[in-house]
């Protein structure tokens, strides 16, 4: 027999590719890892980790039990989802792993929306860019993450997630006034921004990422001299005329912009898709489902999905 847990720890090192990460994620010791690995091993009568640099991958016979795993590990959230209908009322905590925009425009209204619609539902909220909530939900630290596509990210299609579309919207680009882009009313072409100085999220953050996209598809890469996650900063830079950038539609609300001028880009990778995330099965769970349907609700509205 096959021990489920060792499954979730060998999922755990094949996605954090150390021992001590994939130790860290699940709060366990390196050395604790590294034994239920090779009781895994041993179960199996296969070799499945093999050193690679600092690190380890996963040999043919891990990669084939890997695909096993997700199914297994699906099917266990699906049964655990079942159980927990089954029993009478719905009251306990849902944490959700989700970034700075999406909990003010979708998770606090969810919330509020939560405190009629099913009182027994506890939110727990943590702050999280996009690309790291989705690896808190598949370690278990989150039980839905409000995620960003970016390259990198699991595709749509991955097996351990179920994802639910919430919303898209565009970026806008933010000039200082007195540019000479900044007096037209229809959409630019980011091309026209090739020479400028650019100011912009951080490697890493997934608005990084589809700014570089934007840029590189019309021809160039941007100069990013001024970086700052926090978009309320992007844009006293640029008010000071420290450069142009690319801004989510709904990072701009209730920011001062009388110092700057927002045109539309012409360019549909500019643009923020946005969705729900949960481990497959997960998303039958009655905690969870009036979670992510009051989560569709609050994004109603904040652009096409």
């Amino acid at each position: 027999m096959i021990d489920a847990r060792r499954l979730r720890t060998l999922r755990a090192v094949a996605d954090h590719r150390t021992v001590t990460a994939a130790a860290a994620a699940l709060y366990l010791t390196p050395s604790a890892v590294s034994q239920q690995l090779a009781a895994l091993e041993q179960e199996t009568g296969h070799h499945l980790l093999a050193r690679e640099g600092r690190g380890v991958r996963l040999t043919a016979a891990g990669e084939i039990l890997l695909l096993h795993a997700d199914l297994v590990l699906a099917q266990l959230e699906r049964a655990e989802a079942d159980l927990a209908a089954y029993q009478q009322g719905v009251a306990g905590e849902v944490t959700v792993a989700a970034f700075a925009t999406g909990i003010a425009l979708v998770l606090a209204p969810a919330i509020a929306d939560l405190a009629g619609s099913a009182p027994g539902v506890r939110l727990r909220v943590l702050d999280a860019e996009g690309d790291a909530s989705l690896p808190m939900v598949l370690d278990g630290r989150a039980d839905i993450a409000l995620a960003v596509e970016y390259r990198g990210a699991p595709r749509a299609d991955d097996q351990r997630l179920t994802r639910v579309p919430l919303y898209a919207e565009p970026f806008e680009a933010v000039l200082p006034l007195g540019h000479p882009l900044a007096a037209g009313t229809g959409p630019i072409a980011v091309a026209e921004l090739s020479a400028e100085p650019w100011i912009g999220p951080y490697p890493g953050n997934p608005c990084h990422d589809v700014v570089l996209l934007a840029c590189e598809y019309a021809g160039f890469q941007p100069r990013l001299v001024h970086s700052s996650d926090d978009f309320r900063a992007v844009v006293a830079l640029a008010s000071a005329g420290a450069g142009v950038a690319l801004v989510p539609r709904s990072a701009l609300r209730g920011v001062d912009l009388e110092a700057v001028e927002v045109r539309p880009v012409d360019s549909a990778l500019a643009t923020r898709k946005v969705f729900a995330a949960v481990r497959s099965g997960a998303e039958r769970h009655p905690l969870v489902q009036p979670v992510l349907a009051a989560l569709t609700t609050a994004a109603a509205g904040l652009g096409t999905v």
